[in-house]
């Protein structure tokens, strides 16, 4: 294939990374799993195996064995949680000043994202400190992409693999054309294309709040170790019924979810930032070869590679989430949708949580090694345990055995009431952390409460059960969604 002289010059930067890839890529060089990691692989199992057991070998409550340990194991989380996020009571802490400036380029990877592109560049423009750099992976679009950038930043299309010079509307603004391969494939073409210090990686979908580049750029050069860091997401899934429902039941949840990852922050455990907004180090990403086209959450999968390269190499790298780095993403808004995501996420995680099976239960890796990955072994089984526990209060429901459902519903009022105190007090716990209280009230947070364990987290452990079925079979593709939400916006 005969190559022009802008991509050849990139070829050697391209071998670099996929060498490196080869070598950190736990897929690709798989390390020995020692007893612990073992142990705990075959304990999970096997535990949920002899809970099953007992809705066929015992009377009374003892048959929702399932539903008691599931119940006992999410309380556990809440509780841990809790105590870590206490000290947020006083706010949050701010980075130490700095004069260094690191700068920062933003790189959306967008297939056949015509729709909301432009809002999306020009919110990213719009930083109260916009970034060096924003540069646009066209992942093969084929929709009516070189119109938008053509009719509102004066692009033409450049070749596939080149890069187009700066728009004469928007100097920051690059377009890079590649043919189609999938998000990570996008997102490591680009990284060769820029030479800034940090880069940003944010989905079309994605909108940031005014301050939350600044944010980003403060923590990164207050801390010269942070290699990674997910801002703070909030949903937004349309103006419909399913969506404003959808929106409802998500907001809540990504409260609880983002707080969680300021509590294994602590621990310094942090697994899980989100590729929607994500800032790396790119000399780090480079050092352990970029993102990984064959993992279906490729943002996640990285995130193992820095810990375990910082582990093996003794550097002090960390993981953050940053609480004032504030960003809105267009969620599902209707069950497939949603189903679809939770598919793709739990999957993902389950291809990652298996390929690093070795750091889980191993000192080596710190309180990764023996907290968290322990925990996120018992994760691959917790939404089954969830529907296996529903599936036998049906039964028992339709069998007649009530005296079997009261201490049931008994057990799952206390564990609602639980769940309830903690969601109240997380809300102002993430208020002061970062600063938003924007669609938090404790009377919908009251009903949402009472009514999730019933609809949407079903809904939740539904998809996960999917994304087993999709790291089984290895069926699983980065799929266009719909932007109901960012298209209401325009429209409006």
């Amino acid at each position: 294939m005969i190559q022009t002289p802008a991509a050849d010059a990139l070829a050697p930067a391209a071998d670099a990374l996929a060498n490196a890839f080869a070598v950190q890529s736990p897929r690709l060089n798989p390390q020995p799993v020692g007893f612990a990691s073992r142990s705990i692989s075959v304990g999970v199992f096997a535990i949920f195996a002899a809970l099953i057991a007992q809705a066929f070998l015992r009377q009374g409550i003892a048959v929702w064995s399932v539903g008691i340990a599931y119940i006992l194991y999410d309380t556990a989380l809440l509780v841990f949680t809790a105590w870590r996020i206490w000290p947020l009571r006083h706010g949050a802490l701010m980075p130490a000043a700095s004069t260094a400036r690191p700068r920062f380029a933003v790189i959306v990877a967008a297939r056949n994202e015509a729709a909301v592109l432009d809002v999306t560049i020009d919110r990213l423009a719009a930083q109260d400190d916009a970034p060096d750099v924003i540069l646009i992976a066209d992942d093969g679009s084929d929709d009516a992409t070189p119109a938008v950038f053509a009719a509102r930043y004066g692009l033409t299309p450049p070749a596939l693999g080149i890069i187009s010079p700066s728009s004469p509307i928007l100097p920051s603004l690059r377009w890079l054309r590649l043919p189609h391969g999938g998000k990570a494939r996008a997102l490591n073409a680009a990284m060769l294309e820029i030479d800034t210090e940090v880069m940003l990686t944010v989905d079309a979908d994605t909108l940031l709040d005014p301050g939350a580049i600044a944010a980003m750029r403060a923590a990164f050069a207050a801390e010269p170790e942070l290699v990674a860091a997910t801002g703070v997401i909030k949903p937004m899934c349309g103006p419909n019924l399913s969506g404003r429902l959808f929106e409802w039941f998500q907001t809540y949840e990504y409260v609880r979810n983002f707080l969680s990852r300021h509590a294994w922050e602590q621990q310094h455990s942090l697994l899980l930032i989100s590729g929607a907004f994500a800032a790396f180090r790119r000399e780090a990403v480079v050092t352990v070869g970029g993102f990984d086209p064959d993992c279906m959450v490729e943002d996640y999968e990285l995130i193992h590679r820095l810990h375990r390269h910082a582990a093996d190499t003794g550097l002090d790298w960390r993981v953050r989430v940053i609480g004032r780095a504030i960003a809105r993403t267009d969620a599902p808004a209707t069950l497939p949708a949603f189903l679809r995501q939770r598919r793709r996420w739990f999957g993902g995680f389950l291809q990652t949580q298996h390929w690093n099976r070795d750091m889980v239960g191993n000192r080596r890796f710190g309180q990764l090694g023996t907290q968290m990955l322990p925990v996120k072994a018992l994760d691959t089984v917790q939404p089954i345990y969830g529907l296996a526990a529903f599936a036998i209060l049906i039964v028992v429901l339709v069998s007649g055995r009530f005296h079997i459902v009261l201490p049931i519903l008994a057990i799952m009022l206390a564990k609602i009431a639980i769940d309830l105190s903690f969601h109240l007090g997380s809300l102002r716990l993430y208020a002061r952390w970062t600063g938003q209280s924007e669609g938090l009230h404790w009377g919908p947070a009251l009903i949402a409460a009472i009514l999730e364990p019933f609809t949407f987290q079903l809904f939740r452990h539904w998809g996960a059960l999917l994304g087993w079925v999709a790291f089984l079979t290895g069926k699983e593709t980065w799929t266009a969604q719909s932007r109901s939400a960012i298209r209401a916006s325009r429209d409006a």
